[in-house]
């Protein structure tokens, strides 16, 4: 494998961000106020041909920060019980860096300047990673503050799902709605089709030679002649490649 050539095609596919899944669970949807409870992190790889995959999973169980409050109707979703001996749980501050450190590494192996957060519902799990930051005094993060990539949108794009479960069976991955909930789990089902539509938009780009151009505008005499390799071939492209 020629590792400099992936190493700038990931950094040229994304603008130099790293993309980065996260899921968290919490105690709450207060992200200033309720605990932080659980993180996994999968850093997205990409080959020499170009095509994305998930990498390992990372995670910790976090113990709430002082004062955190804790719903125990969230904590009747997840399942968390934040007292449980065999939790082995992790300050946030030493969460944080268990998770930041192998993302580091890998936007140093990319040469990416930044990593960017990929969540369904992103700007949750953002904003929760963004309380703890800030509480815990982490002086540089290694995710863009605001910019985001959110499978809600991308599922209803490529799919017409905006329900991680149901946008995941649409992709033709496997869904276990009894494990939903796990930060880990949620995680990797994400990663997976984060990874399925990005390749997905490849195959297209590769199928119909090159990017769809905007068609013109209307009233041009041309305007029912087709503007692009995509529309002069889609009658004729039967399903599209999953």
């Amino acid at each position: 494998m020629n590792v400099a050539r992936t190493t700038t095609r990931l950094a040229e596919r994304f603008r130099g961000f790293l993309p980065v899944v996260v899921d968290v669970e919490t105690g709450g949807f207060n992200h200033e106020t309720d605990a932080l409870l659980e993180v996994a992190a999968i850093v997205v790889h990409m080959d020499e041909a170009g095509w994305v995959r998930p990498g390992e999973t990372v995670s910790t169980h976090v113990v709430p920060f002082p004062g955190a409050n804790l719903d125990p109707r969230s904590l009747e979703i997840t399942g968390i019980d934040p007292t449980h001996p065999f939790r082995f749980a992790l300050a946030e501050r030493e969460a944080l860096n268990a998770i930041f450190t192998p993302i580091r590494k890998a936007m140093r192996e990319y040469e990416c300047q930044r990593a960017i957060l990929v969540g369904h519902n992103a700007a949750f799990d953002l904003n929760f990673l963004n309380a703890a930051i800030k509480r815990t005094g982490i002086k540089r993060s290694p995710f863009h503050q605001f910019s985001a990539f959110d499978t809600v949108s991308l599922g209803g794009l490529a799919y017409g799902q905006t329900v991680l479960g149901r946008a995941v069976q649409a992709a033709g991955l496997d869904w276990n709605g009894s494990e939903a909930h796990s930060a880990v789990y949620d995680a990797e089902r994400t990663a997976e089709l984060f990874c399925r539509i990005v390749n997905r938009w490849k195959t297209l780009e590769e199928a119909y030679d090159g990017p769809v151009v905007p068609a013109p505008p209307a009233g041009r005499d041309d305007a029912s002649e087709p503007t692009s390799a995509l529309a002069a071939a889609a009658p004729d492209t039967g399903p599209l490649p999953g």
